[in-house]
């Protein structure tokens, strides 16, 4: 049994505050699949999604101290931290400019296959929990949060008005906060 495991998230993130580096060890072990999995699904390359890990690991070293449990839960933070570095890393111009130059002959002999990314996230149930949502829902989070398109990025791609996107988004995360609660 992990020597974290029997302490509320509130003992944990104190732990975390004071630099406990088994504290962080713990964090990393039992969050750090799903962290990857979302950085997988949004960048779709295993080397960018690994870099972006230790990233985002190091960011939350860093910024435990701003974590604010009254604002979410200590996973949702680090979701969104992952997230943001990940929307980061597809709007950079240098991951533009190599997704340009990679080939489709470079990808076709890919098997992903082994990549067990979805069932790690799947774990945590969030998988399930979105295929759970109307369809207009769920496109929109997998655009918004998957994929990093802005709500401007959302309309175009679904020909829908802004304020359609913005309506279905918070729809989207009520139901999904209703779903999880």
């Amino acid at each position: 049994m992990p020597p974290y495991s029997h302490h509320t998230e509130a003992e944990l993130v104190a732990l975390l505050k004071s630099k406990d580096q088994q504290a962080f060890s713990y964090l990393y072990d039992n969050y750090g699949a799903a962290l990857y999995g979302v950085a997988m699904k949004m960048l779709n390359k295993e080397e960018a999604a690994k870099d972006l890990l230790q990233e985002v690991f190091i960011k939350i070293w860093r910024n435990i101290a701003s974590y604010d449990p009254s604002r979410g839960r200590l996973y949702t933070w680090m979701l969104n931290i992952a997230r943001n570095a990940a929307i980061d890393v597809l709007r950079s111009s240098g991951f533009n400019q190599d997704k340009k130059i990679s080939g489709i002959e470079q990808n076709v002999y890919n098997d992903n296959s082994a990549l067990s990314t979805s069932q790690k996230t799947d774990h945590v149930g969030l998988k399930q929990i979105v295929e759970g949502l109307k369809e207009e829902y769920r496109l929109i989070i997998d655009l918004a949060y998957f994929k990093g398109f802005t709500q401007e990025e959302i309309a175009r791609e679904l020909n829908i008005p802004v304020g359609t996107v913005k309506t279905r988004s918070r729809n989207a995360l009520l139901q999904l906060k209703s779903i999880m609660k």
